[in-house]
């Protein structure tokens, strides 16, 4: 698939399923990729990532389960159980972290930059997501981004031993994709596109 169909394929996808259209490997090999030739500040490669296929993928989402149900309150709780029920359909998750000790390095060593090397973590990162989201996409893989951090941290941490250096950024749920996502409306290109010559 050419870059700009797969950069158009990419979608949030909520109805994930099971059907490996792909194998495991073709899947660590996209991540690894990314991980290889994603850009980031002065090179730092402060990205790290966790691939949870199957049983780890679903311990990911029962663990988020019960973390959110302590806090959501009883009556609303349903609805949020059928949410994480739809991202634990996939076939795998991912996590994406930032080594704090690599970011606070450049800091500590660049000193001039200090105040922006977090900054450039999190653009890093979010590099790396869209990369590996639209590769999978280019694959006919459908995923989505989510964000139940910091509220399941120290369970991550504590279930998968990550080191006390790595924060979690976002949690990405991926699968076959069983509904495609409803059409993208987008804003006129002229209210976010100003050229000058």
């Amino acid at each position: 698939m050419e870059i700009y169909d797969a950069m158009q394929e990419r979608r949030s996808i909520y109805n994930l399923g099971k059907n490996k259209i792909i194998s495991e490997g073709r899947v660590q090999e996209i991540v690894s990729f990314a991980l290889t030739h994603v850009p980031s500040a002065f090179n730092s490669q402060s990205a790290r990532v966790l691939l949870l296929f199957g049983e780890e993928s679903s311990k990911f989402w029962s663990l988020t389960k019960d973390v959110l149900e302590k806090i959501v309150p009883a009556d609303a709780f349903e609805k949020t159980r059928e949410k994480l029920d739809g991202f634990d359909s996939g076939f795998g998750t991912l996590l994406f972290f930032e080594d704090q000790n690599v970011v606070n390095k450049l800091a500590k060593d660049f000193s001039l930059y200090a105040e922006h090397f977090p900054l450039w973590s999190l653009q890093s990162s979010g590099m790396l997501q869209y990369a590996i989201w639209t590769s999978l996409a280019s694959e006919g893989i459908g995923a989505s981004l989510q964000h139940y951090n910091p509220l399941v941290n120290e369970a991550v941490r504590k279930t998968w031993q990550i080191p006390e250096s790595w924060k979690l950024l976002s949690q990405m749920p991926f699968g076959s994709v069983e509904a495609k996502a409803d059409e993208k409306k987008t804003l006129p290109l002229d209210e976010r596109l100003w050229i000058r010559k």
